[in-house]
């Protein structure tokens, strides 16, 4: 089960590298985290038309959740003003030993790069912002643990051929202690901000993740795709459940990209609310974050089985995982290509403060995976 865990106080070493050969610097903590555009703009740079994807190598989850009884899980969530959502911790994944982590190289793509326009960019392209306008997309994850406890990730509203998937961290999804994708509860609320679902709640479908995550714990895919039913609201005046719609249709669903060359910029977002290793905790996770970095490394770490995960600079700390590393976001359109989820955190600096967010690379055998959770329909739920 998705569990949150100490904070890693031990020393290892890590060696970044990108284009250019860099130093070994210091890391004293890694943590599995627990927070329109035209496809044109990418294609003049140099990136391909979407490309055949690797054969599908992934594994079907069981339902999370049947549909006659997705009503009740609403009403568990929003019930006496959100008290569950309050009581939720930042989720992580249980660990036993320490691992050692370096960086040499980039990970290897397995095809040209390609990108998937997201929801209502598919044929035109963006205005102009000066301001960063955080994405309707983004929200919180929560579920309930084999434990009995309430926790939480991230993740994003991302294009599909019914308007109902969301991308998140496999951890965030997937059981894989107990070879299970039955978190319990599982809802995704877009936009969550200081305890309010403006968009509604969607209940959990089904999980879509990769065999190696599903069978081996092989964080180099430590992603899913879940598909959700339509949103509800608690109308609690008259004590009854009302359908608000598909989740793509009322706040849209970011683009895909994959086979990326390292040394792209992105912006991060997550629900942070775990401490940094010092103990301190500046974030609550009741309100989104983000960061803007540059991909960069190949990211190995032996105990959860990575060897070509990607990093960038990042302060969040748990809480933030399954949130979306996306690319050439546009503040005007709030859409961009998820290239990347939060995986881990890390202090390269060894100053007992997370300075790193790691993410799998987004590849072909990635782009199965989404490709499959994206043609599956959820539909309405009976109220």
């Amino acid at each position: 089960m998705v569990l949150v865990i100490p904070l890693l106080t031990h020393g290892a070493q890590v060696t970044p590298h990108d284009s250019a050969r860099s130093s070994p610097v210091k890391i004293r903590a890694l943590l599995p985290l627990g927070s329109a555009i035209a496809a044109t703009g990418l294609l003049a740079a140099g990136m391909a038309a979407p490309a055949q994807a690797a054969k599908p190598k992934f594994a079907i989850g069981a339902k999370m959740a049947k549909a006659s009884g997705a009503k009740d899980i609403v009403k568990f969530w929003t019930a006496d003003g959100g008290a569950h959502f309050k009581a939720a911790k930042s989720a992580s994944v249980d660990w036993k030993h320490v691992p050692k982590i370096v960086s040499t190289g980039g990970p290897s793509a397995d095809g040209r790069p390609t990108v998937i326009p997201a929801i209502g960019a598919e044929k035109k392209a963006a205005g102009k912002s000066k301001n960063l306008n955080l994405p309707k997309t983004t929200g919180v994850i929560f579920f309930v643990g084999r434990d009995g406890q309430e926790y939480f990730c991230s993740g994003t509203s991302i294009q599909s051929k019914y308007h109902n998937v969301v991308a998140t961290a496999g951890h965030c999804a997937y059981d894989t202690d107990h070879d299970s994708n039955n978190l319990d509860a599982w809802v995704f609320v877009p936009g969550f901000y200081d305890g309010k679902a403006p968009w509604g709640v969607y209940v959990g479908k089904q999980a879509f993740v990769h065999y190696d995550f599903n069978v081996y714990e092989d964080y180099d895919r430590d992603y899913a795709f879940v598909t959700v039913y339509n949103g509800l609201k608690w109308d609690w005046s008259k004590d009854r459940a009302v359908d608000v719609g598909r989740l793509g249709d009322n706040v849209g669903g970011q683009g895909f990209a994959y086979n990326l060359p390292l040394g792209q910029k992105v912006l991060s977002i997550g629900y942070p609310g775990g401490p940094h290793p010092d103990g301190d905790r500046p974030f609550s996770g009741w309100r989104p974050k983000w960061c803007y970095g540059t991909t960069s490394g190949r990211v190995v770490a032996k105990e959860f089985k990575v060897s070509e995960q990607i990093a960038i600079k990042c302060s969040m700390t748990q809480g933030a995982s399954g949130g979306p590393w996306l690319l050439k976001y546009k503040s005007a359109s709030r859409l961009g290509y998820i290239s990347g989820v939060t995986s881990l955190v890390a202090d390269f600096d060894g100053n007992d403060r997370i300075d790193a967010n790691t993410s799998p690379y987004f590849d072909g055998e990635t782009a199965a995976v989404y490709k499959a959770a994206a043609a599956v329909w959820s539909g309405k739920l009976p109220l």
